[in-house]
């Protein structure tokens, strides 16, 4: 490998001989193959080499604005991974980022917790679900564009890495190409325009490099119907060369922005709207409010010290600071009905398929009430949307006169108000690297990093809503029981208090990585190894009335000591052909959210807690040629031993003697010793078939499986008490073993033909067809309470095994074959680069479901088969669907 100067220039000494290619690889450009002939002693000028500018980072940015409303949301890990693959050449890996990404396609089947994303060689995945968070470094894609992947367990200079990928963004402010990039764009997707601003001084002759940057994406509403969008980013990044072999460098970045979030929905709700039906908002003085809001701001800070100890060894010392806030809004309400316009008692199917509730606890007898089910269809159709003005008024109380006649309202106390779930983080961390060329054959590098986090997490007032307070008890218990907290009980919150819960997690985690890579002429081949320690706590400042003994004070410290070893080898057939194989096995430590089960109002720690064991196996063969570039890759992946928790309301699965309400709770759903098989395979192809037609074919076909029956307990709060501190119910194990994971698909093929004109413009298309999609299942539902009448405490004697087989068959949602158009032109404009980039996504506007889940509310046969009887399940599936016909115009100038 050979770096240019400043200018450009290179000069490249090698003893190979005869037909050669050379590989010119650029940050901001095309990659391009030039075949030479080297011939014993002599030397040759290959002249000026030119360049097209690379437009993935403006693939990258309509691709992630389509992805942005389901990366870390309410649906429970169903986001999308392509958003690691930024910077990729291979027609694979571009396709799963920038077509099949809509979809919600996971390379490998694999959840972005298992890639490491760093910047400037800091880790950047949060503790609490063990993700990137996406929105920290929305809307700065052009100071984004230096970054190294390396795909599956390929070895990295930066980490160890995990099974799906590892990705370093450096933002070295020497490292950018100096100039001014302007950009405007356009869409229809989550957000409605983006500008941005780019400058990068280089390197000074006083040693001084700066960037800077700042952009603004905005929508009224997006895509789906009440979703606004407002993010604002900065950047900045200053180096100062203190000599020859050490350089400062400070980047900071803040990317404050705010969306509001779209309901999943059931069919039934579909059919009476339609797919872009919203019901988290509504009109509010004439303008659409949304219930729900997001909004990150969280501040990143980062120091590097790039030291060069000699001509072979480097050392990167760096720090991070990051604090900031996460919330998410969301109505709450006491003794008060739902404003929920699609709640369930809302809708027709309530009356048509579960009317029979009222003639007796799980009888089996069955009246349907079509009358009220037209009725209360008429009534959602007419009022579809939340009514805000009915809970301001049920928040007030009427002003009467002498005579009695109402004159006005005044506040009272609130039924209703707007609250927001927060979570104030605050994170250090440290980090030293060295990379070393021993010889000239062998490589060597490691890292060392501590992490530590301390996050604030409790529920806070937003709006009253035109109430003068509420009270911070849970209105479904009585007495102790109702008390959020027992040091402070019976309060009246008004706006900016906390309530409900609050507590902190206090994170440790220290990690060690080596790595030696081995590079000879006909084969390489890498070994690493790598250990951490991790260790959690809870802390709680609320002592809850449902947990006197163990929501108050500190948890114990969890720790977890976690290894890992991998390798792998590339043999060199020829200049053209190699094949490669990489092994795998690591521990890996739970995160936050599956330690804690039920963080919100206790310390209590999940049962017998421990790693996760991951294995994988890949093998590669790969062709290049200036003409032809060939990849075909297969994997195998395991994962065992995961811990999995979920917060849904149960009907019908306790009893306690106590009426007609008494098998129904609200419940917390802990699995344990969950295990995941994923296999498959990768095609990538890519041919020019004269200098201006190239042809793509990508293809990725997996099989993502559950690997066993897990162990299912619930943890039912209306169960605690002084003799039963901890109410956790044994269900036994869940019969998932072979259930396909839910979220992506399982099959992805796509077909692509690429015209680049010799005059700066070009025109791609890409016909792509995913298969093999599944929504998530309900474990509950697969366990044997499922089949016990839970009054009688005997099996349900019309739940027969057909019927049961029926029930509980996972949904496949259909295929869908989506139709994408890419192009773009460039201009010289005195001596400057203008480009045009434009996308149309979904260009025959198909209507699909990109992903669903089974309710659990369901959590009997009876019930579940009453409700589906009808044909118009009150508790039916609810669905996400994706984007119809989309487009991404961008403008840039680069100055």
């Amino acid at each position: 490998m050979q770096l240019t100067s400043s200018d450009g220039k290179f000069r490249l000494v090698t003893q190979l001989q005869n037909n050669q290619l050379i590989l010119i690889h650029s940050n901001g450009y095309q990659d391009k193959l030039i075949k030479v002939v080297l011939l014993p002693g002599k030397s040759f000028d290959l002249g000026i080499i030119p360049l097209e500018e690379n437009d993935e980072i403006e693939k990258e940015a309509g691709n992630i604005a389509l992805l942005d409303s389901d990366l870390n949301d309410d649906s429970g890990g169903n986001e999308s991974s392509s958003g690691l693959l930024q910077a990729t050449r291979d027609a694979y890996q571009q396709a799963a980022a920038f077509n099949w990404g809509t979809s919600r396609y996971r390379i490998r089947g694999l959840d972005s917790k298992y890639a490491v994303l760093m910047m400037n060689g800091i880790k950047m995945n949060k503790f609490f679900d063990g993700r990137p968070q996406w929105s920290n470094w929305g809307g700065i894609n052009d100071v984004l564009r230096n970054q190294e992947i390396s795909i599956g367990t390929n070895p990295s200079d930066f980490s160890f890495g995990d099974l799906l990928a590892t990705q370093n963004i450096s933002t070295q402010a020497s490292q950018y190409r100096k100039g001014t990039r302007i950009s405007f764009s356009g869409t229809n997707t989550n957000y409605q325009w983006r500008t941005m601003v780019t400058y990068a001084s280089g390197m000074n002759e006083n040693g001084w490099a700066f960037v800077i940057s700042a952009g603004k994406r905005y929508a009224g509403e997006g895509y789906f119907e009440g979703t606004n969008y407002d993010a604002n980013s900065f950047f900045i990044s200053v180096e100062k060369k203190l000599s020859d072999r050490n350089s400062l460098n400070f980047t900071a970045f803040y990317t404050p922005n705010s969306r509001g979030k779209n309901s999943p929905n059931t069919d039934e709700v579909t059919n009476l709207t339609s797919t872009r039906y919203n019901s988290y908002w509504g009109f509010f003085n004439g303008q659409k409010r949304n219930s729900r809001i997001k909004k990150v701001e969280e501040p990143v800070f980062i120091l590097n010290d790039y030291f060069k100890i000699n001509d072979k060894t480097t050392l990167n010392l760096g720090a991070l600071f990051q604090f900031g806030k996460i919330s998410n809004t969301n109505i709450d309400f006491q003794k008060a009905n739902s404003p929920d316009p699609s709640y369930y008692r809302k809708m027709p199917s309530f009356f048509s398929s579960l009317y029979a509730r009222d003639e007796g606890e799980f009888s089996g007898a069955f009246t349907p009430d079509l009358a009220n089910a037209e009725l209360n269809k008429l009534a959602f159709l007419s009022q579809q949307q939340i009514d805000w003005g009915a809970i301001y008024k049920a928040n007030q109380n009427p002003v009467t006169n002498s005579n009695g006649k109402i004159t006005g309202y005044e506040p009272g106390k609130s039924k209703y108000i707007l609250f927001e779930d927060r979570t104030d983080d605050t994170t250090v961390a440290l980090n030293s690297q060295l990379h070393s060329k021993i010889t000239d054959h062998i490589h060597f590098n490691s890292n060392v990093s501590y992490n530590q986090l301390y996050s604030h997490n409790y529920q806070n007032v937003v709006d009253l809503l035109g109430g003068s307070y509420f009270e911070d008890i849970d209105p479904f218990y009585r007495g102790d029981q109702a008390q959020s907290d027992l040091n402070h009980p019976n309060r009246q919150i008004r706006v900016g208090d906390q309530y409900g819960y609050n507590y902190s997690f206090l994170v440790k985690e220290l990690e060690g990585f080596t790595q030696f890579q081995f590079q000879y002429k006909k084969i390489d081949f890498y070994l690493a190894h790598e250990f951490s320690t991790t260790n959690f706590q809870r802390e709680g400042f609320y002592k809850n009335g449902l947990y006197p003994t163990t929501s108050f004070g500190k948890s114990a410290n969890v720790q977890f000591e976690n290894y890992g070893f991998k390798g792998g080898l590339v043999v060199k057939i020829s200049g053209k052909q190699l094949v490669l194989l990489n092994g795998y096995f690591a521990t890996k430590a739970p995160n936050l959210r599956s330690v804690f089960p039920n963080s919100r109002l206790n310390n209590n720690i999940v049962d017998q807690i421990s790693n996760e064991n991951n294995n994988s196996i890949d093998a590669s063969y790969v062709y290049r040629s200036p003409k032809l570039k060939l990849r075909f890759s297969s994997f195998y992946n395991e994962i065992t031993g995961s811990t999995e928790n979920s917060f849904f309301y149960a009907e019908g699965i306790f009893d306690n003697g106590a009426g007609n309400n008494s098998t129904n709770a609200f419940v917390s759903q802990t699995l344990t010793q969950l295990d995941k098989k994923n296999w498959g395979t990768e095609l990538s192809f890519e041919y020019q078939i004269d200098p201006t037609l190239k042809t793509t074919l990508a293809a990725g076909f997996g099989e993502y499986i559950y690997n066993s029956n897990p162990n299912v307990t619930i943890t039912n709060d209306a169960k605690a008490s002084a003799e039963n501190r901890l109410p956790v119910f044994d269900f036994g194990t869940a019969a998932l073993k072979n259930y396909r994971q839910a979220g992506m698909p399982q099959q992805a093929y796509s077909v692509g033909l690429e015209y680049r004109n010799p005059k700066y413009w070009w025109i791609s298309a890409n016909a792509n067809y995913l298969a093999d999609r599944y929504v998530d299942i309900s474990p509950i539902a697969r366990t044997s309470i499922f089949f016990t009448n839970p009054v009688s405490g005997f099996p349900f004697p019309e739940a027969t095994l057909d019927r049961g087989k029926t029930l509980l068959k996972q949904e496949e949602l259909p295929p869908v074959m989506l139709l994408n158009l890419v192009g773009g032109k460039s201009w010289k404009v005195m001596k400057k680069n203008l480009n045009l980039f434009c996308s149309i996504n979904n260009v025959l506007n198909t209507t699909f479901k990109t992903g669903g889940f089974e309710q659990a509310r369901n959590a009997n046969f009876r019930q579940r088969d009453q409700d589906v009887s009808n044909g118009t399940p009150n508790f039916g599936n609810r669905y996400f669907y994706g984007y119809g016909r989309t487009y991404f115009v961008s403008l840039a100038f680069n100055l």
